[in-house]
């Protein structure tokens, strides 16, 4: 399996083993890192928000524009912000970074 770094609200970065073909917000939601993805990975609570690292913003597909929109209505947004509902985990993200984003 191909790892996932995930840095939790306390700053504590922990390496997990992210499972291909699935969202990253599955992964997340498994440990106690603060994920709660209320929706189920249906991009309409922002319960998944994460910071990507910024080397690894450019290897992820670009949000669409219902995730674009719910992002820009948080309070903590940031440029390298996405929903980890709407990345999926690839063998090519092996090592993807995301910092997981303070409760909206």
């Amino acid at each position: 399996m191909a790892r996932l770094k995930v840095v939790d609200r306390d700053g504590i970065e922990h390496t997990v083993e992210g499972r291909t073909g699935l969202k990253v917000m599955e992964t997340l939601r498994e440990f106690d890192y603060g994920v709660a993805a209320i929706c189920g990975g249906m991009c309409s609570c922002a319960t998944c928000h994460v910071y990507v690292d910024p080397q690894w913003q450019p290897r992820l597909p670009p949000a669409m524009s219902d995730e674009r929109e719910l992002l820009m209505e948080l309070s903590h947004s940031q440029p390298t912000s996405r929903l980890s509902c709407q990345i999926e985990f690839t063998p090519e993200l092996e090592g993807l970074r995301v910092t997981i984003a303070p409760d909206q």
